[in-house]
C-alpha cells in the first residue's frame, strides 16, 4: 500500500486547526483575572457556557476507544450488537449521575471528586485513592492512542508510533497552555467533526458492492453469524457484570465531575448530564452501522481479500479497515479525520482529569500545603506532561483496545465508587471503613484474574470456565466486589466507631482519630488557657491528617 500523502495533508490541517482553536480558548483565562487561575484551569472558572459544556461532556465519553471498539463488538461473530453495552450504558450512568451526584458535589463547591474523599478520610487515604483513577485515566489515553495508531497504519500506511507521539505531543500542548477551557473548546470542534465525519462514510459503506443488506444479515447468516448477536443463558451473569461496570463505574471519573462542576448552575449541571447520556447514545450509531456492514460483508470482494478480519485477529481495527477498503479514498480520509477527533476530545480530558487531582489533591494538600497558585498551576503542567508521556509509552504496548478500555473501568468501579457513594450517602464512615474497602475489593479483584494481563483466576466463582485455554469468569464478580468493598467500609467504619466510643478500645489504638475525645487527649494544651485546643482548630488538625 502506497504511503497517502494528501491523507497525511488533510490530518496536519486538523491537528493546525484544533491547536489553534486550544490556543485561542487559552486567552479567555485573561479574563477571568478575579477568579483563582487552578480553578479556572480546572474546572473553567465555574462559569463555563451550557453548549459549550454540552459539547465537551458528550465528547470526552465518545473517543477512540468508544467508536472503534463499538465497530469491534458488532462485528465479532462472538459477539454481536447485544453485546454493545457502553452505549446504553454510559447513558445511563449520567442520567444516575445527575439524579443523585451533581447536588452533593456542587453544593460544596469541590474542585475534584477526591475533595469528599480527602475531606472524610484524610490525606493518607485520598492519595491511596488517587492511584484507581489514575491507572484509568492512563489506561484510558494509552487505549485511544493506541487505536489511533492503528487506523493511520490502515488508511495513511504510516507507522503507528509516530501518530501516537505526534498525537500526543499535540494534546498534551494546547491542555497544558488552557486547562479546561482549550479542551471544551477543542471539543466543540472535534465533535462536530466526527459527526459529521462518520455519517458521510456510511452511504458508501452500505451501497458497496461487495455488501449485502445489513437489513438481512441481522438475523440471517450470510459471510459470518447474524450481527445482531446472541445471549446464551450462561453468558447472563457477566452481560449483566459488564453493564453494572459502564453505569456505576461510569460515574466516578473526574471527566464526568470537571464538567458539571464547570457548570454555572445546578440545573445546567443535570441538564448537561442527561443530554451529554443522550449524545454519547446517538454518536454509537455510525459505529454500529459500521460493525453490521463489515459482518455482512464478501471480504474476498475487496482488495483486503481473505482471511476475514476477524480471521486475521484483526477485528479491533475493523472500523479503519472498513473505512479503507470500502470507501473512495477521500471519504475514508474523512473518517480518519473522525477517529483523530475522537482521540483528541478524550485524551485531553483524561490528561486534564489526572493532572487535576495529582495539584489539587496531592501537591497543594500533601505534599506543599501551602503551595501558591503558580505553583499549584506548574505542578498541574509537569504532571500532565509526564502522565501524557506515560500514556503515550503504554500504547506501544496495548493489544486489545476494548479490553484495555473495560481494565480501567473495573479498578474504578470495584475500588472508587464505594468510597464516592460513601462519602456522599452513607453519614459517619471513617478511614477504617476505608482503608479495609480498599485492600479487601483489591485483592478480591486481584483474586478473580485477569485475562488480558495473563493473571489466572485463584478464585474461580460458579460457571468459571477455560475457554482458548484462558478461565473466562461467566458469574457477576465484579459486582459483587463492589458490594463487598461498599460493606466493608460502612462494617468496619461503624464497628471500629463503636468500640473507641464505647471505650473498649483504648484511644492510643485510635490511629486515624475519629473519636474527638481521642483527639483532645493526644493534642498538647496551652500553658495560658488551661484547657485544650479549641474545638474548631481542632477540626482543622484532623482534616489534614
Amino acid at each position: 500500500m502506497a504511503f497517502n500523502v494528501t491523507g497525511l495533508v488533510v490530518l496536519v490541517v486538523f491537528y493546525l486547526i484544533t491547536l489553534a482553536t486550544g490556543i485561542w480558548a487559552a486567552q479567555k483565562n485573561n479574563k477571568e483575572k478575579s477568579k483563582k487561575p487552578s480553578e479556572i484551569a480546572m474546572v473553567g472558572g465555574r462559569n463555563m457556557n451550557f453548549f459549550v459544556g454540552l459539547f465537551t461532556a458528550t465528547a470526552t465519553w465518545v473517543g477512540g476507544g468508544y467508536i472503534n471498539g463499538t465497530a469491534e463488538i458488532v462485528y465479532l461473530p462472538s459477539r454481536g450488537l447485544v453485546w454493545v453495552q457502553a452505549p446504553a450504558g454510559f447513558a445511563l450512568a449520567l442520567l444516575v449521575g445527575g439524579l443523585f451526584f451533581v447536588n452533593p458535589m456542587r453544593s460544596k463547591h469541590y474542585v475534584t471528586m477526591m475533595d469528599p474523599i480527602q475531606e472524610t478520610y484524610g490525606n493518607v487515604m485520598a492519595s491511596l485513592l488517587f492511584i484507581p483513577p489514575l491507572m484509568a485515566d492512563m489506561f484510558w489515553f494509552a487505549a485511544i492512542l493506541a487505536s489511533l495508531g492503528a487506523t493511520m497504519k490502515v488508511i495513511l500506511d504510516i507507522q503507528s508510533y509516530l501518530a501516537i507521539i505526534f498525537s500526543a505531543g499535540t494534546i498534551i500542548f494546547y491542555t497544558l497552555l488552557g486547562g479546561l477551557y482549550s479542551v471544551a473548546y477543542t471539543d466543540v470542534i472535534q465533535l462536530v467533526f466526527m459527526l459529521s465525519s462518520l455519517w458521510i462514510c456510511i452511504p458508501f459503506v452500505i451501497m458497496n458492492s461487495a455488501t449485502e443488506s445489513i437489513a438481512h444479515t441481522a438475523a440471517h447468516s450470510s459471510f459470518q453469524t447474524p450481527w445482531l448477536g446472541k445471549l446464551e443463558v450462561h453468558y447472563l451473569g457477566r452481560w449483566l457484570d459488564d453493564l453494572f461496570l459502564l453505569i456505576l463505574g461510569g460515574i466516578p471519573w473526574q471527566t464526568y465531575f470537571q464538567r458539571i462542576l464547570s457548570a454555572s448552575s445546578t440545573k445546567q449541571a443535570k441538564l448537561l448530564s442527561y443530554l451529554s447520556g443522550v449524545g454519547c447514545f446517538v454518536m454509537a450509531i455510525p459505529s454500529v452501522l459500521i460493525g453490521a456492514v463489515a459482518a455482512s460483508t464478501d471480504w474476498n470482494q475487496t482488495r483486503y481479500g481473505l482471511p476475514t478480519p476477524s480471521e486475521r485477529g484483526e477485528a479491533a481495527l475493523i472500523l479503519p479497515l472498513v473505512l479503507h477498503n470500502l470507501c473512495p479514498t477521500y471519504v475514508s480520509i474523512g473518517g480518519l479525520g473522525a477517529i483523530a477527533a475522537a482521540v483528541m476530545s478524550s485524551g485531553d480530558s483524561a490528561l486534564l482529569s489526572a493532572s487535576s487531582m495529582f495539584a489539587h489533591n496531592i501537591y497543594r494538600k500533601v505534599l506543599k500545603k501551602k503551595a501558591t497558585e503558580k505553583e499549584v498551576l506548574w505542578a498541574m503542567r509537569l504532571s500532565m506532561v509526564a502522565f501524557g508521556t506515560l500514556g503515550a509509552i503504554m500504547a506501544f504496548y496495548s493489544h486489545s483496545v476494548y479490553d484495555i478500555w473495560f481494565l480501567g473501568g473495573e479498578l474504578v468501579y470495584v475500588l472508587l465508587f464505594p468510597q464516592l457513594f460513601c462519602v456522599l450517602f452513607v453519614p459517619n464512615t471513617n478511614t477504617y471503613g476505608s482503608a479495609a474497602g480498599f485492600f479487601i475489593g483489591f485483592v478480591l479483584r486481584l483474586l478473580a484474574g485477569e485475562p488480558s494481563l495473563k493473571i489466572t483466576p485463584v478464585i474461580r466463582y460458579p460457571g468459571c470456565s477455560l475457554v482458548d485455554g484462558v478461565y473466562v469468569q461467566l458469574f457477576p464478580f465484579k459486582a459483587v466486589t463492589m458490594l463487598v468493598t461498599l460493606l466493608t467500609i460502612i462494617s468496619i467504619s461503624y464497628l471500629t466507631a463503636f468500640l473507641f466510643k464505647r471505650g473498649i478500645l483504648p484511644c492510643e489504638w485510635d490511629i486515624c482519630k475519629i473519636k474527638e475525645d481521642c483527639v483532645l487527649m493526644s493534642l498538647p494544651r496551652r500553658e495560658n488557657t488551661g484547657g485544650c485546643t479549641k474545638i474548631e482548630e481542632l477540626r482543622a488538625n484532623v482534616s489534614v491528617m
